[in-house]
This record gives C-alpha cells, sequence and structure tokens, in this order.
C-alpha cells in the first residue's frame, strides 16, 4: 500500500496511484520555527550536505525581500492570487500567519520532489508543521529549531533589520505562542550555537532518512 494523505475538502489519494513504484515512499523532513530563530539558516545547511533531500518551496502573500528570488525562497503571491489556490484546493496545507499574511504548501511541491525520487525538505512556519505531520505521521519528522530565550530571538530580528517596531513586537508575541508548540514535535534543537545546531539536525535527518 502506498502513503495515503488527504486533500482539504476531504479527497484521499493513494500515492502509489498518483506517483508510481519507489517514488510513492518518499518522505518529509519538516523544520519549524518561531520567525528568526535560524530554521532557513540550517535548512539551507542541509540542502548543501545531503543531496537525497529538495526544499518545498512554499507559497506566500508577504512581501519579497531583497535577498530572495520567486520561485526559489518562495512562491511571492498576491492575496487575491493566494485564495484561487485556496479555492482550487491547490493546497496540502496553509495557514493566514498574519494578518492578510499567507503561507501554504502546494499539492504540487510535494509531487515534484517525488517525482525526481528525493525526500522532502520543508521551511515552514509551526502550525503549518505540525499540520503536516498530522497528515503524514511515520513518514515525516517534525523537528522545531527553538532560540535560548525570546529576548535573544528579539534581538536576532532586531539585527536582522527586516521588520518595524510594530511588526518587530508582532512577531515576538506571536513567537512566545509558537514556542508552546515545541512539546508536539519529533525533536527540539535549542539554537544557542549555530554549528552545533547544524550538527544535531544533520545527524536526526540522516538517521531518519537513513543514510
Amino acid at each position: 500500500m502506498g502513503l495515503v494523505y488527504h486533500k482539504p475538502g476531504n479527497d484521499t489519494f493513494q500515492l502509489k496511484e498518483l506517483l508510481p513504484g519507489k517514488l510513492a515512499e518518499g518522505k518529509l523532513v519538516i523544520f519549524s520555527a518561531p520567525s528568526g530563530a535560524g530554521k532557513t539558516t540550517i535548512v539551507q545547511h542541509l540542502l548543501s550536505v545531503i543531496p537525497e533531500i529538495s526544499f518545498s518551496i512554499s507559497c506566500t502573500t508577504r512581501p519579497m525581500r531583497g535577498n530572495e528570488t520567486d520561485g526559489k525562497d518562495y512562491y511571492f503571491l498576491t492575496e487575491e492570487e493566494f485564495k484561487i489556490k485556496i479555492r482550487n484546493r491547490e493546497f496540502i496545507e496553509y495557514e493566514e500567519v498574519y494578518e492578510g499574511r499567507f503561507y501554504g504548501t502546494l499539492h504540487s511541491e510535494i509531487e515534484r520532489v517525488w517525482s525526481q525520487g528525493k525526500h522532502v525538505i520543508f521551511d515552514i512556519d509551526v502550525k503549518g508543521g505540525l499540520n503536516l505531520k498530522n497528515q503524514f505521521q511515520d513518514k515525516s519528522l517534525a523537528i522545531f529549531i527553538a532560540p535560548p530565550s525570546l529576548k535573544d530571538l528579539e534581538e536576532r530580528l532586531k539585527n536582522r533589520n527586516t521588520e518595524d517596531e510594530e511588526t518587530l513586537k508582532t512577531r515576538i508575541q506571536k513567537a512566545d505562542e509558537e514556542l508552546s508548540y515545541a512539546k508536539d514535535f519529533d525533536a527540539v534543537i535549542i539554537n544557542d550555537n549555530l554549528d552545533k545546531a547544524k550538527v544535531k539536525a544533520e545527524n536526526l535527518v540522516r538517521a531518519f532518512l537513513n543514510i
């Protein structure tokens, strides 16, 4: 039997029917964290050292930052474009993380990576990560990246210089809530030393993928 997952609207698909042979056995590696905890840096490291994984590109309605590329870092959509994809049931999960700021994972992204014979790695918000974990269960590994403290996280966000004061305040409040979900993940890595956090993450992923 292939892996079964549920699309929004309770449609159920057998992935062996969707993707032939061993491609249906692909796994998901999920990294979630409050904004500024360092998950993106860790995911980029893993992509550089583990060729068996490939990045799932999420959709978002937030503005593109200066160093980002559409179709590589995210698919940057307008709110209306995002809502059209919701209506068309193109997302396996999505969430309005902040007011007017949507993030979501397309079914087509998972299918794209599995069609390459690779496992999917996600850099995703906390509730989105848990949504994927709940759907894929033992086919997925969900890792929570935690900052040493909220104060440390606030300093990191300030140093990033990408948020105004109001947005920064919102992110810190959101982070406080998100930290309460850490217990629901398969593993938690406290990122108080980036090099050590990278090693811990790599060890966990390699063990899960048996590589």
